[in-house]
């Protein structure tokens, strides 16, 4: 990108001029939203409605702010599908992807926050960054495994393996272990040490229990600060 196509108004409202890059990635995603804006591409491209739904406090005028200047300063780009969709989706560049060990650290920092209020809105997104951030390689050891998740009309799979996880869209008829439920239910299961047996009826198993008992233990929280 152009550095003459970044404007005065196309730019963060403020400015540090500081000649410090972590100032500088301030002046590029530090406006409030923006780096939320992000983490929801980062399983891939969304149309506006769909940000729009996984960040329920912003409102449509800030969310167009924030991806005009994400992609102002190259982080996202705008592109439209083919045809029959035809839709216009928002997705984060190559550079923007690489912005996720910046999430991952914030994360396991902030985990450590003793005022983190896990009751807030909670996105499959971010279910599966933090899965990807808070794994234990220790704890899954050599353990295989696909994963998949149903969460509302979204399906996903995971493959666990060699002591990493990945996430992507897609059907999860293949999956060893299948998980159906919100978001915020599965991390209950996962981090707030909520039983299955708790959570009958708002989140469903299918598959292997036994790996599903496993599945849940591996991702321990730091302690508290």
């Amino acid at each position: 990108m152009k550095l003459e196509k970044v404007t005065e108004e196309t730019r963060p409202g403020r400015r540090y001029d500081d000649a410090c890059a972590a100032a500088h990635a301030l002046d590029l995603v530090g406006e409030r939203w923006a780096l939320l804006v992000m983490r929801e591409l980062m399983l891939g491209p969304k149309r506006f409605s769909d940000l729009r739904a996984d960040l329920p406090g912003i409102s449509a005028n800030v969310l167009t702010q924030r991806l005009e200047g994400l992609e102002a300063v190259g982080v996202v780009v705008r592109r439209k599908l083919p045809p029959p969709a035809g839709t216009q989706v928002y997705a984060l560049t190559q550079w923007g992807y690489e912005s996720e060990p910046i999430f991952q650290a914030l994360g396991r920092w902030a985990a450590r926050s003793p005022l983190h209020d896990p009751t807030l809105p909670f996105s499959a997104t971010s279910l599966f960054l933090s899965f990807r951030t808070m794994l234990d390689p220790a704890r899954a050891g050599d353990l295989s495994a696909r994963i998949g998740f149903r969460i509302g009309d979204e399906t996903f799979l995971a493959h666990l393996r060699d002591g990493a996880i990945s996430v992507d869209r897609g059907p999860v008829e293949a999956a060893d272990l299948v998980l159906t439920g919100p978001a915020p239910v599965i991390a209950a299961a996962v981090y707030g040490g909520q039983s299955f047996e708790a959570l009958a009826g708002v989140l469903g198993i299918e598959g292997d229990r036994a790996l599903a008992e496993r599945f849940v233990t591996l991702f321990p929280l730091p302690p508290k600060a």
